[in-house]
């Protein structure tokens, strides 16, 4: 064979090799396409900048949870800091469809779920947000009447904090007596009313509004919880931290467009749903509220902010428990009167899980 065969011979062979690899990567790609094209991406609305402390430590790691949870196949695009909808308007986004998920807080509609605000009432016997979630979720499995208020979109998460304490900005509140005349800002419903009740003036502010009310004097103080003492930095703004009793562990949920969860394969919801629930909720009111309190005490020694604590006597703690009594009683009444004939069935069902 002539050498010139022999270098045809070679290029022939060097291309057919050329063109099988291609063929194979071509393969690949067509095969993988399927693949790429699985991924369901999920927007999320949230009212908390991506940085606080929930966002960090409760969102975030169930977003992982979720993806893990479906072997990649979902996405979830955080919209944070109220860029896709304002807080008080999140609930609403989600049920038309604006945004597939996000993180709601129900004390901006007072009237949408009555029977969920049993967690709200002061002096229940829980301390911690993980135990609050535990039982608002058993409430929820338990009580069709329950259930029936979130009837509008696909539940995957409630949960709670730990019940609120207050801070002020220029006043330190010590008895009952110092707390009235003060403008607090609070949730709607039982937050408002024990408000009244002890003689402060309550106002309904979102929550990203807050830091701004509280620098400029517009508000004296709120109840809250520690996370949003560390996501909203309001330990920049407040001195004085009064531990007493204060309802405020409002009912905080993850719901998704019903929608979009029914357009979902049935594997990917069975997936979803092995991350959520009882263990879920359990896991956020453990991580969005019960771990902050170290969060903000790192902060305020790394920043040099003062911090004048202050926990009342027992007998002054009783007198705030006392002068917020009737409200337990009330809330039964109003709530039945609303057409929710359970109400003193969840309050006693709540009362009893407590125990457990």
């Amino acid at each position: 064979m002539s050498l010139l065969s022999n270098i045809r011979k070679e290029e022939f062979m060097k291309k057919k090799g050329l063109l099988m690899l291609l063929g194979s990567v071509g393969l690949v790609l067509l095969f993988a396409a399927p693949s790429l094209a699985q991924v369901i991406k999920l927007t999320w609305s949230d009212q908390n900048p991506q940085m606080g402390w929930g966002p960090v430590h409760a969102n975030q790691q169930w977003f992982k949870k979720v993806e893990e949870a479906t072997k990649g196949r979902v996405k979830i695009e955080p919209y944070w800091s109220q860029t896709l909808a304002k807080g008080p308007d999140t609930w609403n986004a989600i049920k038309t469809g604006v945004a597939d998920m996000g993180w709601c807080v129900h004390g901006y509609w007072g009237d949408m779920t009555p029977l969920a605000d049993v967690i709200n009432l002061p002096g229940l016997p829980f301390k911690t947000g993980e135990k609050g979630s535990e039982v608002l979720w058993r409430l929820y499995e338990k009580f069709p009447e329950f259930r029936a208020q979130y009837k509008d979109v696909h539940m995957l998460v409630l949960h709670t904090s730990h019940p609120y304490f207050l801070i002020t900005s220029k006043k330190q509140v010590k008895t009952l007596e110092d707390i009235k005349g003060l403008k607090l800002r609070v949730l709607a419903g039982v937050a408002t009313e024990q408000m009244k009740a002890l003689g402060a003036i309550p106002l309904l502010i979102p929550m990203p509004d807050v830091y701004q009310a509280l620098d400029k004097g517009i508000i004296d103080g709120m109840a809250a919880p520690w996370e949003a003492v560390h996501s909203f930095r309001f330990y920049e703004v407040v001195k004085y931290y009064t531990m007493v009793p204060l309802p405020g562990a409002g009912v905080d949920s993850v719901p998704m467009n019903k929608q979009k969860w029914d357009s979902l394969p049935k594997d990917i919801q069975e997936a979803i749903t092995s991350v959520s629930g009882l263990e879920a909720s359990k896991f956020w009111g453990r991580n969005f509220f019960d771990r902050a309190e170290e969060g903000v005490l790192e902060r305020i020694k790394q920043g040099n902010h003062q911090m004048v604590r202050y926990a009342p006597p027992p007998e002054e703690i009783q007198r705030w428990v006392k002068a917020s009594e009737p409200i337990w009683k009330e809330w039964v009444k109003r709530t039945e009167g609303k057409g929710y004939p359970a109400a003193q069935q969840v309050l006693n069902s709540a009362l009893e899980m407590f125990k457990e």
